[in-house]
């Protein structure tokens, strides 16, 4: 295993940490982990060398803590740091900073927890846990020894995670979503390179996007871009080397599901370096990156000119979430999403067929039909 900085503080991190969102599970049910293989896969991996496990309230329908809490016995939980999140989005007053807290450690079971981020925060959130004095009561909470470091994860756009960045001054990390197609989404290599720059550890998540890159990819054009390199990689192989290739990531969060997956994990993680990559290498990923957005059916470039939507439909996430579904053939994905992450009052049934937004454009994209064939096909029940 390799080991990289983390941040400011004087402690290395693996180049691969454990991350408990995507467990093994029984019978279709998130809720349901299997636990005899994930209890094996996660101590063969800290048993490897990983020595950062992540989780959060929310995991495998608020399973995953408690999951956790027992995996880390028997010694385990002095190998790696712990990090584990709020959910702000159900913090309603300056209690539930206290109430979410004492419910995690005991399901958890731990009296102390490493690193306690605030989860998933963006405009609105941030804004919230502000006005509730969050870094009042987290920092009163670390001087009692609950827990050692705050942090935030992120989804949100770039000024957002900017004004986050810079709006506390104690910091540890920040974890985004980052990837070798996500370069200029939310935080992106700018946000890395700005939380680097400040200091921060900066932790990964999403390296795979959801796992829709580590698939096997498109037999044109992708595949035959990957078959032009000198290298033995498989295609989570390529998107790993390109992100420890960079110093300013820290370390990458896997969700993995399988012990073939750790046992590849770690074997990957073990090799890697920063600078490991050739230009060619490079100039491959980018060419791949490119052949994925080349897939895509509705040319949106998320400009966002087409909003607000008098209908108040969600016109660019809309055709990000179906153009991923096309591009990745992920259609479960995509109509999770759509049903899930977008209001019932913001998707794309709603649109009543004004044409506002065709008339300004810019990709000249037929909206209005687009939107009719994405409702159609994304709104269908995940199977």
């Amino acid at each position: 295993m390799q080991y990289r900085k983390f941040g400011s503080l004087d402690w290395d991190v693996s180049a691969l940490g454990f991350g408990a969102m995507r467990l093994p599970i029984l019978d279709d049910d998130s809720s349901k982990i299997n636990e005899p293989l994930a209890t094996e896969m996660i101590r063969y991996a800290i048993d490897h060398g990983v020595n950062y496990v992540d989780t959060a309230y929310p995991y495998h329908q608020e399973q995953s803590e408690r999951f956790v809490g027992k995996v880390l016995k028997d010694g385990y939980r002095e190998k790696v740091r712990l990090a584990t999140k709020m959910p702000c989005w159900l913090v309603k007053e300056e209690a539930d900073f206290d109430r979410f807290l004492d419910e995690q450690m005991k399901r958890l079971d731990v009296n102390f927890i490493d690193f306690y981020l605030l989860h998933s925060l963006n405009a609105k959130s941030w804004q919230k846990m502000q006005d509730l004095g969050v870094f009042d009561w987290a920092e009163k909470r670390m001087v009692e020894g609950m827990f050692g470091h705050l942090a935030f994860s992120f989804h949100d756009d770039y000024p957002v995670f900017e004004s986050i960045v810079n709006g506390y001054d104690n910091w540890t990390f920040a974890q985004i979503q980052y990837n070798f197609i996500d370069v200029n989404y939310q935080a992106g290599k700018k946000g890395l390179n700005l939380a680097a720059d400040r200091g921060l550890a900066v932790v990964v998540m999403e390296p795979l996007r959801g796992g829709m890159i580590a698939k096997n990819p498109p037999p044109k054009p992708v595949a035959e871009i990957w078959e032009k390199g000198e290298r033995d990689w498989t295609p989570a192989g390529w998107a790993f080397n390109w992100l420890w290739d960079q110093p300013e990531v820290s370390t990458i969060l896997s969700g993995m599901n399988t012990m073939a997956d750790v046992e590849e994990n770690i074997r990957l993680a073990s090799e890697a370096e920063v600078g490991k990559l050739t230009e060619q290498d490079r100039e491959l990923v980018a060419e791949a990156r490119e052949a994925y957005a080349s897939l895509a059916p509705i040319p949106c470039t998320q400009c966002e000119y087409c909003l607000p939507c008098p209908s108040g439909v969600a016109i660019p996430t809309i055709f990000e979430i179906y153009n991923d579904a096309v591009s990745f053939d992920a259609w479960g994905h995509g109509r999770w999403a759509y049903n899930n992450n977008i209001k019932v009052e913001a998707r794309a049934d709603n649109c009543i067929e004004c044409g506002e937004c065709e008339a300004v454009c810019p990709q000249q994209i037929e909206i209005i039909d687009w939107l009719a064939k994405v409702h159609e096909e994304l709104a269908q029940p995940v199977k």
